[in-house]
């Protein structure tokens, strides 16, 4: 395993801390996909999936979507992890929940008259 994608199994384990931590989600099976497949399989498994995942959809409802896979994957430190393909589709199913915007921006926000634009 290289060791960006050791980073990036600790960022899914980060996630799912912070999933627990801050909105009360105990995504159990996805902290079991991770530790017995790995944090990158365990994404490409979710990613190639037909759909959104349980865990996509409870952190949606809890108001979270940053937190989700689909949203760590679009951080451009990762990109060499992930094909072309795969960034299409979480960027598809973040767009679908209303989340258009990149949401991994390195650029700091614009204050125009004291207003975060």
């Amino acid at each position: 395993m290289s060791n960006l994608e050791n980073l990036f199994h600790q960022e899914m384990i980060n996630i799912y801390a912070r999933g627990l931590k801050e909105c009360g989600y105990r995504a159990s099976r996805f902290l079991v996909m991770v530790n017995e497949t790995g944090g990158l399989q365990a994404a490409k498994t979710l990613i190639n999936a037909p759909g959104v995942s349980d865990g996509f959809a409870a952190l949606w409802e809890r108001g979270r979507p940053d937190l989700t896979v689909e949203a760590i994957i679009l951080d451009p430190k990762w990109k060499e992890l992930f094909t072309g393909h795969e960034l299409d589709i979480a960027r598809g199913r973040l767009s679908k929940v209303g989340l258009s915007c990149v949401i991994h921006n390195p650029l700091p926000a614009k204050r125009v008259y004291g207003e975060i634009l």
